[in-house]
């Protein structure tokens, strides 16, 4: 299975662990692909490097550069494909949707792209859902 994680999906895995972190766990033992472009890598490492998360890490005796490398480490870079506007109340998500059409599901908790439920046959599914498809 191929999967595009969006941004919250995967700092909730790498700080929290969670459900979204077995799909991150998934990726290392190669059970799951992961798919990411160079706007997403960009937006995650900006968000892990913020402030608030400074707690967090040094609690797992971790930092922001050392997750940021790791996740870059397993997804494999795909360019985003040209696609006109999609999520019309959050612009900034059509890059998940536009990084996608190189995947096979896109997985996220964020209640705009899971509003459109899929895009061009390409679920838009929780993370607790793409666990289970696993599963199977």
């Amino acid at each position: 299975m191929r999967l595009v994680l969006d941004t919250n999906t995967v700092v909730s895995g790498l700080v929290w662990g969670g459900v979204p972190g077995q799909l991150i766990d998934s990726a290392v033992a190669s059970t799951v692909h992961l798919i990411a472009s160079l706007p997403l890598l960009d937006e995650l490492q900006a968000v892990l490097f913020r402030k608030k998360f400074a707690g967090q890490f040094a609690a797992q005796e971790t930092n922001a550069g050392t997750l940021f490398e790791g996740y870059a480490a397993l997804v494999q870079l795909v360019v985003p494909a040209e696609i006109g506007p999609v999520i019309l109340a959050d612009p900034d998500d059509d890059i998940v949707v536009a990084t996608a059409v190189a995947g096979d599901a896109i997985v996220s908790g964020d209640s705009h792209l899971l509003a459109i439920g899929e895009y061009r046959g390409i679920p838009i599914i929780t993370p607790a859902t793409a666990v289970r498809r696993l599963a199977v």
